[in-house]
This record gives C-alpha cells, structure tokens and sequence, in this order.
C-alpha cells in the first residue's frame, strides 16, 4: 500500500513500528497474567504497569491507525478477571482509605471497559 496520506502514521512503515509497539504492550500483559499472581499485587510492578499498558493500548487504538493490534474480547476479559481477582483479594491488607480504594477500582475497571469499547468499535466499523 505504501503511502496513504501525510500523517506520522500514514505509511507502512508506520503500521509496522506502530504493531511492534502495541504488540509489545499486549506481550508485556500477556507475561504478567501467566507469571506468579503475586505480581499482579496493587503495590507490585506489575500490579502499576499492566494497567498502564492497557490504557496505552486504549489511547494508541482509540486513534484508529493502521497497524495498531489489541486482543480479541476473549483476551481482555480473561485479563480483567485475573487481574481484578488478584487486587480485591490484595488490596486490603495495604489498608487504603476506603474513597481511594473505591475511586481506584473504577478506574481500574474503567480502563478494560474502555478496551472493550474499543474492540467493539472496531467489530461494528
């Protein structure tokens, strides 16, 4: 297809970069729900990076550019019960306040609807 308009990401070496980046966020996820659950924990790593990385997912597909890969439905609500599984059973025993505990599970929740809506989107488009 070469080049289809005069945009950073409007060519197909632009899809490609942009698949390696998003693959690589979708990978990172990937390696975190398979690995020790304890790592998921709100006040770990992972815990912080994989929401991180789906919101990054969000914004980068929200933008409907070529070469940019998400996981099916399938994926993200596995995703979203490993990962909220893990931080209503953790959460607690970091004795948050319990408005920021609130606030927090909303986002979290939050930002895998919002990758559902967008896997939605693209099915409907």
């Amino acid at each position: 297809m070469g080049t289809w308009g005069s945009g950073n990401f409007d060519d197909d070496t632009a899809a490609d970069h942009l698949s390696g980046i998003t693959g690589r966020l979708v990978s990172e996820i990937e390696e975190a729900m398979a690995g020790d659950p304890a790592g998921l924990e709100p006040d770990e790593y992972w815990g912080v990076a994989v929401p991180c990385n789906v919101e990054l997912l969000c914004l980068i597909a929200e933008q409907h550019y070529v070469g940019a890969t998400v996981p099916g439905a399938a994926v993200v609500e596995r995703w979203e019960k490993t990962f909220m599984d893990v931080w209503e059973r953790t959460i607690d025993g970091l004795e948050p306040e319990p408005e920021y505990k609130e606030k927090r599970r909303a986002e979290l929740i939050g930002t895998f609807d919002r990758l559902r809506a967008v896997l939605s989107a693209r099915e409907t488009a």
